[in-house]
């Protein structure tokens, strides 16, 4: 029994019985396979293509979905709209109705497509978003070609955006071309496009658009180049103005006419094609073509410091406005370019010569219109305005308020006064300029040869310095004045236009003057802000015969005293001539019939002048402006407006002013 093994070759039988069978299988799965040897690979690749497909989908719609969020949440508060907030426009207008100066941004009025002709907002749709009326604030159609012709064409020559777009750009974003912005902007189409209606957002867009020339919106952008609202605008000025959107400064129609008709052309076809025109409208349009007018001043540097005390001027006058304004003002823009070409012109030939480095004109009426002001060489090189802000010794030119003040107080022109040293134990010695005395001579000859000696013992037998003051005060001129015998000889520092006004009262009879420049002021509409009054002559603070003895005194200055050079043919002319310690101020103030100018010379360090005098260059000066200047205002269509008012107290509020400069008050000449 235990040596029983029958079974185990039965076992190698079977292996082997079994063998074949196996081999027929992969025999049939081999032929099975050279049938269809691709399909299974097939099914898996194209399995995975798809699962790959789902899961980047996946991932692609959540990181979208991320950025948007992202960006979503950079945006700014669209529930409240973008802050507006700009400089008010100041347009400031001669006397002759021309732009002298713009200061701030153009905006006009806002319009609504009901206020407009048709032809506006036509022409911007059709070079701007053709489909604007159809799309959802992205136009895919318009996006599609912008990209194909950036891809054809290597870069960036055409944009996608729609006017939904460029309006969200314009009110909620920056200017940067990033694909934040981008998305965001399309993000804000969207917003919009749900908000408003489709003439909403073109309103807004025509009212928000830049167009150059600081020009914001389309009725501003007529206002500047067309000189009339947008209401009014024909077809070729809708096609002009369409076609800024592009470039601005490129298609400019006072800067770059050509550029500018031609893409007003180019706008007029596509009006055309989008069929709101016909091609005989647009035939007819190029035939009525305008020329732009440039609305902005001819310089900007021209009447800056005239502009600029305008302006110093408004609170004043209307308190502080957010409004645009148009200020209507007293300036001859003939007379101004006279007075600042003729000045450069005096510093330029003589600034190696006489180390005189700059200068200031001022020139009003009788009443105080300023006509005309000059308040340095170069504006862009120092807006410091010497007419008002400086204060300088006037030298002499201070005189006429010490003998005004002697008429007042009885003296006469003829009566004699003592013209010689003072005595060596005197508080106070002056001399005179060249070192020569004359004795006893009258009040004229005394200031006609401007006697030093003589007008300090004028003033001391006439109140004293305390009286003069009096006068000074009288007349306008608000400058600290100091209470000795020096203020004879101009040695307390005034403005130029203090003591010009001080002349003109002089001259008009008697009349204090207070100098304004501001006639009316508007609103874009002619909506009234201020209208300067009609007053009656201002206050007389100097009698009649005394301010007419001092013109003649004046007078006799210039025809045989220090002001000789000053002298003009056939004129009146009347004036006093002033120089202060070692020639660092030199003054000449004067007036014919209507006008009356003053001039001073010197350098703004206080250096000295190489003997410049106010009887040479500032009379040689005011002769070269003024005997251009008085035929010519005389023979204007239009005056200063007369009309009165006042500034309050505008010489104390002016800008702040240069400070005073210690000098010797002694000796001072002329």
């Amino acid at each position: 029994m235990a040596r029983k093994t029958p079974k185990t070759p039965a076992k190698k039988t079977t292996k082997r019985a079994a063998a074949p069978v196996k081999s027929k299988t992969k025999a049939k799965k081999r032929r099975s396979s050279r049938k269809t040897p691709q399909a299974a690979p097939e099914r898996s690749i194209v399995k995975s293509l798809i699962k790959w497909c789902v899961v980047v989908g996946i991932w692609g719609v959540m990181f979208v979905i991320l950025l948007l969020g992202w960006y979503g949440a950079e945006l700014p508060a669209i529930t409240e709209q973008a802050d507006f907030e700009r400089r008010s426009t100041i347009t400031i207008k001669a006397a002759d109705g021309s732009i002298i100066s713009r200061y701030g941004d153009l905006k006009g009025n806002t319009i609504s497509l009901q206020d407009v002709p048709p032809h506006l907002p036509h022409a911007v749709i059709a070079i701007e978003d053709r489909r604007f009326y159809t799309h959802f604030g992205i136009d895919p159609i318009g996006l599609a070609r912008a990209m194909s012709r950036n891809i054809l064409s290597g870069g960036v020559r055409q944009g996608g955006s729609t006017i939904t777009q460029q309006l969200a750009k314009n009110l909620f974003l920056s200017q940067e071309r990033t694909l934040k912005r981008k998305i965001q902007e399309a993000m804000l189409a969207l917003w919009l496009e749900h908000e408003l209606s489709k003439d909403e957002i073109l309103s807004a867009y025509l009212n928000r658009v830049y167009l150059g020339s600081g020009a914001y919106g389309m009725d501003a952008a007529a206002r500047r180049y067309f000189d009339k609202p947008a209401s009014q605008v024909n077809l070729y000025e809708a096609a002009v103005l369409a076609g800024l959107l592009k470039a601005p400064s490129h298609y400019s129609p006072i800067y770059a006419p050509k550029a500018s008709n031609k893409r007003a052309r180019i706008v007029l076809q596509a009006m055309v094609r989008a069929g709101f025109i016909t091609q005989q409208q647009a035939a007819n349009a190029k035939n009525v073509m305008v020329t732009a007018e440039d609305t902005r001043p001819l310089s900007q540097n021209r009447a800056r410091y005239f502009t600029d005390w305008v302006i110093s001027a408004l609170d004043d006058l209307i308190g502080r406005s957010n409004d645009d304004l148009v200020i209507e003002t007293t300036l001859h823009p003939d007379i101004q370019q006279i007075a600042e070409d003729r000045l450069v012109a005096m510093i330029d030939n003589y600034h190696d010569i006489k180390q005189v480095s700059q200068g200031a004109v001022l020139i009003m009426d009788k009443k105080g219109a300023i006509i005309a002001m000059v308040g340095g060489k170069d504006y862009s090189a120092s807006q410091f305005n010497r007419t008002a802000q400086a204060k300088r010794q006037p030298g002499s030119a201070f005189k006429p308020i010490v003998y005004l003040t002697a008429l007042e107080k009885g003296w006469d022109r003829d009566q004699m006064i003592l013209d010689a040293p003072f005595d060596e134990d005197a508080q106070y010695r002056p001399e005179n300029f060249n070192q020569k005395y004359f004795g006893e001579v009258t009040l004229t000859q005394a200031l006609t040869k401007s006697m030093n000696t003589a007008s300090v013992r004028l003033m001391q037998e006439s109140g004293g310095p305390k009286a003069t003051i009096a006068t000074a005060r009288k007349l306008g001129i608000h400058a600290p004045l100091a209470p000795d015998l020096s203020l004879a000889l101009g040695s307390s520092a005034v403005s130029l236009i203090e003591l010009s006004s001080a002349y003109a009262a002089i001259a008009n009879g008697g009349n204090v003057v207070t100098p304004y420049t501001i006639t009316r002021i508007t609103g874009l509409d002619d909506i009234l802000y201020y209208n300067r009054p009609s007053p009656p002559e201002g206050k007389q603070v100097i009698r009649g015969k005394n301010a007419r003895a001092m013109q003649e005194i004046l007078r006799n200055v210039v025809a045989q005293g220090t002001g000789r050079l000053a002298g003009i043919t056939d004129a009146r002319i009347a004036g006093k001539t002033g120089t202060s310690q070692d020639y660092r101020d030199a003054w000449f103030i004067g007036f014919g019939d209507d006008l009356i100018a003053g001039i001073w010379m010197g350098n703004d360090d206080n250096a000295p002048m190489d003997h410049v005098t106010g009887g040479s260059l500032p009379a040689i000066l005011w002769k070269d402006i003024m005997q251009d200047t008085m035929p010519l205002y005389r023979d204007a269509d239009f005056k200063a407006n007369p009309t009165g008012g006042s500034f309050g107290r505008l010489l104390q509020s002016l800008l702040p002013i240069q400070p005073e400069i210690k000098r010797p008050d002694y000796n001072l000449n002329e």
